[in-house]
């Protein structure tokens, strides 16, 4: 731990010009979805290139039928050293409403804050500034001992915020290439500023979309109310049986696959003191919906979910129109857990809408999904990052769930076959895709310190 000692105490010397540079990137709008922003993309592609091959890296712009990846390596000290993948994007959101920024989007300010100086700007935490992070923690071990203590790979992204519609394909196509032990990845949260976490749990994702027809148009409801079928009456009808008064989900086999949570995670959720009645205040609710008889963050980040998340059929303008409508449709929405299989999942909902229409029902029905992720809490990996945030923060890194989805981690499990490390740095109240995004300078520190000690643990793996 003793090189480890001097790589911290480099960061610490080195701070101001750490810091420095991430203002640099930050002041590129690297925005990719508006096509006026695609030289900034390739500029802070480019930014991101440089920055690696001043650090050893043999590294590269890849094209793309989109935006260019950055593919960079660097060999690390030989031997049987653990070989990581490090996973980030350059792409920002749209800064958009500008006239709610306090300061200009791209021209990042540093100001004061509630626990200390932090960073304002579009890109501050997502995902600049967690990049930077990592990519300082590998300066300081390159400035310091003069190479990594680990085999490194690392491939930067610019289309994360449009979906990474190109990540896919170039991952089938560099799979050889690309191929580490591990990917890390820093996109993720904190519990709190005090508090460090690693995401061990993603939920998946399966989104259909239902189209109900039944007469060849639109009737009036006095000649033929009671008579002919009302496709929003069915439709409406019928996924209204998709959750029983409990809660719980009725797909057959739905819940096919699901595991408890752990004892070690549901005890060290308890201790957090998460109130859900606070949590659905903010929003102006007070009762908790969903499965009964589980717990809050149980149900936010480890139990399955059914939304209908969009409906729609006959008369909608102003006035009375009092139309039976021809056709009606919906959206409908299950966030996965680990253990369930989204294909059987369509299926399955497929099934149930034909099961439960009336005759005359013309029923059409589009859509997929991806799988949830869950991480092996026993790998070696999960025990070197638990041990480096324990002796940054003084205290045990929580083991959370999110309850949305990071699509290149399945990307990279199922392309790939490897599992990713999630230790992030953000805030809840970081304002991710909003006007005064920010970044605290504290997280950007530590969050930096944490992924130097963590290749110190992971070179003795």
């Amino acid at each position: 731990m003793a090189e480890t000692d001097k790589v911290l105490a480099r960061i610490e010397a080195e701070f101001p010009a750490h810091r420095a540079r991430l203002l640099d990137w930050l002041r590129i709008p690297s925005i990719s979805a508006q096509p006026a922003h695609a030289p900034d993309c390739r500029a802070a592609a480019e930014f991101a290139r440089s920055d690696l091959e001043s650090l050893g890296f043999t590294a590269s712009l890849r094209e793309t039928p989109g935006h260019p990846v950055v593919v960079a390596h660097h060999p690390g000290p030989g031997g049987h050293a653990p070989h990581l993948l490090f996973y980030g994007h350059y792409d920002v959101q749209p800064a958009d409403p500008l006239d709610l920024w306090t300061s200009p989007p791209f021209v990042p300010s540093v100001v004061e804050g509630p626990r200390g100086p932090r960073v304002v700007a579009r890109g501050a935490v997502d995902d600049k500034g967690q990049v930077a992070m990592w990519l300082g923690a590998m300066r300081a071990w390159v400035e310091e001992t003069g190479s990594l203590p680990v085999q490194a790979t690392v491939l930067i992204e610019g289309e994360e915020e449009v979906g990474s519609v190109n990540l896919e394909p170039f991952l089938h196509a560099n799979r050889d290439e690309l191929h580490a032990d591990v990917a890390v990845i820093s996109d993720t949260s904190m519990w709190n500023i005090d508090t460090p976490a690693l995401t061990t749990a993603l939920r998946g994702l399966v989104y259909m979309q239902v189209a109900l027809k039944a007469a060849s148009r639109d009737l009036h409801s006095g000649m033929y109310g009671g008579s002919a079928l009302n496709p929003i009456n069915a439709l409406t009808t019928v996924l209204a049986k998709l959750r029983d008064e409990t809660g719980r989900i009725t797909l057959p086999g739905f819940y096919d696959g699901i595991a408890d949570v752990p004892p070690e995670q549901a005890a060290q959720w308890a201790s957090l003191g998460f109130s859900e009645e606070k949590f659905l205040g903010d929003i102006g609710l007070s009762i908790p919906s969903g499965e009964a008889g589980r717990g809050g963050l149980e149900r936010l980040w480890a139990r399955p979910t059914c939304d209908i998340n969009g409906i729609w059929g006959g008369y909608q303008g102003p006035g009375a129109k009092t139309v039976i409508a021809s056709e009606a449709g919906a959206k409908v929405s299950f966030r996965l857990v680990a253990g369930q299989n989204p294909d059987a999942v369509v299926a399955s909902f497929k099934q149930f809408m034909r099961d439960n229409m009336p005759a005359d029902a013309k029923l059409e029905i589009t859509g997929g999904g991806s799988a949830a992720f869950a991480v092996a809490l026993d790998s070696p990996y999960v025990a070197a990052a638990r041990a480096a945030l324990a002796e940054e923060y003084g205290r045990p890194a929580v083991l959370i769930g999110a309850g949305g989805s990071i699509p290149v981690v399945g990307s990279l499990h199922r392309v790939l076959g490897i599992d990713s490390l999630l230790m992030g740095f953000g805030l809840d109240d970081d304002q991710i895709h909003s006007p005064n995004e920010k970044f605290e300078l504290r997280c950007f520190r530590q969050g930096m310190r944490s992924h130097a000690r963590l290749l110190g643990h992971l070179a003795g793996a």
